[in-house]
This record gives structure tokens, sequence and C-alpha cells, in this order.
């Protein structure tokens, strides 16, 4: 990409709020509470390098709220995060074996 591209474009994906999950590593996880109320889960996760996040229990809003419904307690997963809207959000989720 150009130089004088780059800026305008991360401007503007910023701008709308988008994240650049590109950027993001899938991490793995385990749910341990959906709160669909809150639009948030709970996961115990390994290390997030993009947030730069240790591996511990944390709360997440998610980006898409049908992910509330699909995954239970106890689910092994496999997660990208991002921080969208100044806020730790799941940007990508599925279920591992």
């Amino acid at each position: 990409m150009k130089p004088s591209l780059a800026r305008p474009l991360i401007t503007l994906l910023v701008g709308l709020g988008l994240s650049l999950s590109v950027l993001a590593q899938p991490v793995q996880g385990e749910v341990r509470k959906v709160d669909a109320e809150g639009g948030k889960i709970t996961l115990k996760h390994g290390e997030i390098r993009n947030l730069d996040i240790p591996a511990m229990q944390m709360s997440f809003r998610v980006s898409d709220p049908a992910w509330l419904k699909r995954f239970q307690v106890g689910d092994k997963v496999t997660f990208t995060a991002d921080k969208v809207g100044g806020q730790f959000t799941i940007t990508s989720i599925t279920p591992r074996p």
C-alpha cells in the first residue's frame, strides 16, 4: 500500500469503528460465562499478544450477538479479540474439540 494512502485508510477504518483484526492472532480459551443480556462472554484464555493481555479470565463484548446463543459454559474455543470502540471485543470465535 502506498504510504500516502495508508494513513487515510486507517483513519477511515478507525472512524467507522472497525477493528484491524488482521493483526489479531488466534487465542485458545474456554467459555466461563455467557451474559446475553449484557452482550458479553467471559473466557479463560491464553495470552492475547495484539492487546498486550496476559493469560487470565476476563469478559469481552462480542461483535456478533448470535455467538452468545451459540456458545455455552465449558465450550473450548479459538478466538481473536481487538479493541473496538474502546472496549475489548471478540472479533471471531469458533469451537474447538
